[in-house]
């Protein structure tokens, strides 16, 4: 069992940033990769950046390349999402999920959630 809690949601204007964490707890946090989805209301939940199986190869959405980066710190157990450039359009709840194979950008594929956190970007 992992257990995932998200931070560093709020509001902010375009352009601004934000730095996303989330804390896992439980099982070895080593065991598992790492991903970032985000939902808008009204839409179905998107992958926003992964790590590899091995977390040597990180993956992007298309909408956020250049703009987000995902690291993680793992003698703190911690994941984070640096957030840059924010758009109105990258206003969301964002997750984080914990996943046991190497198919990265499939919410199916990731077997523990957190609770989310809302980014609101305004124009």
């Amino acid at each position: 069992q992992v257990q995932l809690v998200e931070s560093g949601g709020g509001l902010v204007q375009a352009g601004g940033s934000l730095r996303l964490s989330c804390a896992a707890s439980g099982r070895t946090f080593s065991s598992f990769a790492m991903g970032w989805f985000r939902q808008a209301p009204g839409k179905e939940r998107e992958f926003v950046a992964g790590f590899s199986w091995s977390g040597g190869i990180t993956y992007y959405a298309d909408s956020v390349k250049g703009r987000f980066t995902i690291s993680r710190h793992n003698t703190k157990n911690t994941v984070f999402l640096q957030m840059n450039s924010l758009k109105p359009e990258d206003t969301a709840v964002y997750y984080c999920a914990a996943r046991r194979i190497s198919e990265y950008a499939n919410p199916g594929a990731y077997d523990y959630w957190g609770q989310g956190t809302q980014v609101t970007v305004s124009s």
